[in-house]
């Protein structure tokens, strides 16, 4: 194993990281605990949810989907958010490596990019918390289950689109190859495109027919 200080693997080269320390674990050790540990989460959320009655398969779909992204924001980009020095860490903690491995696809985030961190902190203390209710909201049908889902995605989309558009500004050089911008910077992120834009769609045309029957109920009045 590489000693404490070593040259680090990112671009640019000359990127500064005081302290760097290699990581321990491999590319398939740090995607494969995270990927099981998704999967879990998902399958729990999808049993949990089968206990809920009169709940539709979209709902439950959403439900594993919003505890996914919600825990993901919280405790993944949570721990990038609050701790800085993670590229330092001289033991194997768990989450350091993952963000030291992603950075190979965006070298930003080990760089602490300021509108990187300022992205990831607000989805990490306001997004994760309402992805969390929002579970709670479709497991109890609340009335504002859909103005909340619709808030956060849009919430999602816009930090997504400012994460690729002020990467593209800084001349989008940060990965260490084309596989890892493809797999980490393209397709770990693109998930938080398509799956919020058809969550959009489903809200926008659940609000519209709830106005619709209030508004005709107000003219039979």
């Amino acid at each position: 194993m590489a000693s404490q200080g070593e040259a680090h693997p990112y671009v640019p080269h000359d990127l500064t990281l005081p302290g760097f320390v290699p990581l321990f674990l491999s590319q398939s050790e740090i995607v494969g605990v995270y990927g099981i540990s998704s999967v879990l989460v998902v399958v729990f959320m999808w049993i949990f949810s089968g206990f809920v009655p009169k709940l539709s398969k979209t709902d439950r779909v959403l439900m594993c989907w919003w505890i996914f992204t919600g825990l993901t924001h919280m405790v993944l980009e949570g721990y990038f958010v609050f701790t800085p020095d993670f590229y330092q860490k001289t033991s194997p903690v768990y989450l350091a490596e993952v963000w030291k491995e992603y950075s190979k696809g965006d070298s930003r985030y080990v760089g602490r990019d300021a509108a990187v961190v300022s992205v990831e902190g607000v989805t990490a203390v306001i997004e994760g918390p309402a992805c969390l209710l929002a579970v709670y909201a479709i497991a109890t049908k609340k009335a504002y289950r859909h103005v909340l889902q619709l808030s956060i995605c849009l919430g999602q989309l816009y930090g997504t689109a400012i994460y690729f558009i002020t990467a593209i500004l800084e001349g989008d050089n940060f990965s260490t190859s084309p596989f890892y911008y493809y797999a980490y910077y393209v397709f770990a992120n693109h998930f938080w495109v398509w799956i919020p834009s058809l969550i959009v769609i489903h809200c926008w045309k659940k609000i519209c027919a709830a106005v619709r029957v209030h508004e005709q109920k107000t003219k039979t009045r």
